[in-house]
């Protein structure tokens, strides 16, 4: 049986692959594949949690050098030789100024002496030392330390020279080698890692939903910067201005926070991420903030995020109970509404825990829908993300649900008055296989849920079963302020008495009891095993 032809040899031509240089081959096929199957085979015994910031740095150092050379060519070519060694001349231009020992030329012609790796430590921390904008954003002595064999590390060296990431602005080659990698990595380290990357489809529907046009954004938890790449994405689709737009962010792992200003950097997109990596609730980095929009995808579920005794009295919980320690969640909820403006919307998702339970919690959530905040509640597919396998919820807070009207590029959409209602979707049904074992949103069902939501706020539509639901609040009191779709939205295909929080409430008991009684078996007997005469040490 012939063998079958891969997609990226499907349309080449005759000519033998082994006769084309590797920039052709390269070519034709999508660059980010290539680029990964080349690096991946590098990699060796170096975790890709560390093997990242190696690949991501080298990108990142090709990418300035090539503006870097580009910007300096426009200068000799305009008779300016006396500025070519003067920082601002670059700066001015958005293009990073690079030392001679730092230029991916300097690096490439040595890539085959045995201090190659020092030579790369250098040139970035030399490139951050004289540049502001990327203090803190470069990967840190990670070639020397991590001893990365010299014949390896020259064979990435030789295929990063071949991505041509200036040649044309409007592919962004770099911007979309970063992402795949970043998706990629985090598909590597799977569950209870790669938390520095939220899926794409997530933060494109996030997007789409809350349409973050003209304003200030901010995320408390940004990663690697996802939220920001496509809230920019989203004002140059609508034919926007990106300079109108400013980003604020933070991040609590230092790597993590070095990813996204490089992220930001390599695309042109200038943001506060705060002076360091540091705790959103033990060191806020932008304590005044008031957003116009907030995307986030916070910790699920964090334990023990703050001291019994700490924070207390923290403003941001003005009007609400102290958050518990046991869960961050609602602590993540309070500290995005305190950011908002007047006319602030945020979207975030949360573990489905938070849209029911007691105590603190319920007291926050009766408080938040009283206070006509919440707008939208959509309980998402499984398998979405590479770091869990749970149905998590995205929420859209919204600080003016009686707005009249916003307008996106050349359209104006004229909103109804939403105060006393809330929109429930369920789009466990969408999505399509990924990866083999994840899911993902197409742009399609992305097209459905975002169209379905800006309808219900400019008028009243008509509720579909085991899709969505807009309830009124009093509807809401009456179920006792739970936020749980399916106690709303009509299934007619399922059993509708089911209420999950009870039947998993009831799973955990009995749960419970049977740890308990295996406990009490296994007491009973090591106690006949000790009257026998026999010790068993467990």
């Amino acid at each position: 049986m012939a063998k079958q032809k891969k997609e990226s040899d499907i349309g080449a031509s005759q000519t033998p692959l082994k006769s084309k240089t590797k920039r052709e081959q390269i070519k034709e096929k999508v660059i980010e594949v290539t680029l990964w199957e080349a690096a991946n085979k590098l990699r060796g015994s170096v975790e890709p949690a560390e093997y990242k910031h190696v690949v991501l740095g080298l990108i990142f150092l090709k990418f300035a050098s090539d503006k870097f050379e580009e910007h300096r060519a426009k200068l000799i070519a305009e008779g300016k030789d006396k500025y070519l060694e003067m920082p601002e001349f670059y700066n001015m231009n958005n293009v990073f100024f690079l030392e001679e020992t730092s230029r991916w030329s300097y690096l490439i012609k040595r890539a085959k002496q045995n201090d190659i790796a020092l030579l790369i430590d250098t040139a970035l921390h030399t490139i951050e030392k004289n540049n502001k904008a990327l203090k803190g954003a470069l990967p840190d002595n990670y070639f020397s330390r991590l001893g990365l064999d010299v014949t390896k590390l020259a064979s990435l060296l030789d295929t990063i020279n071949d991505i041509e990431t200036t040649k044309d602005p409007k592919q962004d080659v770099v911007g979309k080698v970063y992402e795949y990698f970043l998706s990629k990595f985090a598909l590597a380290e799977g569950k209870g890692k790669g938390e520095f990357y939220t899926p794409k489809s997530i933060v494109n529907l996030i997007a789409e939903m809350i349409e973050p046009y003209k304003g200030i954004i901010y995320d408390p938890a940004c990663g690697s910067g996802g939220m920001f790449v496509q809230s920019i994405k989203f004002i140059e689709a609508h034919h926007g201005n990106k300079k109108e737009i400013s980003i604020y962010g933070q991040e609590y792992t230092n790597t993590t926070y070095k990813l996204a200003k490089m992220n930001l950097a390599i695309r042109g997109i200038s943001g506060n991420l705060g002076e360091k990596a540091a705790d959103t609730f033990a060191d806020d980095q932008h304590k005044d903030l008031k957003a116009d929009y907030i995307m986030a995808n916070p910790p699920f579920n964090q334990k023990d995020w703050r001291a019994e005794s700490e924070l207390k009295d923290d403003p941001r919980w003005r009007g609400y109970d102290v958050p518990p320690k046991s869960n961050a969640n609602y602590g993540w909820i309070l500290n995005m509404v305190s950011k908002l403006s007047d006319n602030g919307i945020a979207g975030f998702i949360l573990a489905n825990g938070a849209l029911s339970g007691g105590g603190e919690e319920y007291k926050i959530r009766r408080k938040l829908i009283e206070n006509n905040l919440v707008e939208a509640i959509l309980v998402l597919p499984r398998n979405l993300f590479y770091t869990t396998d749970i149905s998590v919820t995205l929420w859209i807070v919204n600080k003016n649900k009686k707005a009249q009207s916003k307008k996106i590029g050349d359209e104006t959409r004229n909103f109804r008055d939403r105060e006393k209602e809330i929109l429930f979707m369920d789009l466990r049904q969408l999505g399509e296989p990924f990866e083999k074992k994840y899911t993902q949103f197409s742009d399609d069902d992305i097209k459905k849920v975002t169209s379905t939501y800006h309808q219900w706020q400019t008028k009243k539509i008509e509720d579909i079963p085991e899709f969505c639901y807009s309830a009124k609040l009093e509807e809401v009191e009456k179920k006792d302020f739970s936020l749980v779709p399916s106690k709303y939205i009509e299934f007619v295909n399922r059993d509708e008495n089911i209420d999950f929080d009870e039947k998993m409430l009831t799973l955990k008991g009995e749960f419970a009891d049977l740890l308990k009684a295996e406990a009490a078996s296994k007491n009973d007997l090591l106690t006949v095993f000790k009257e026998l005469g026999y010790e068993i040490n467990l």
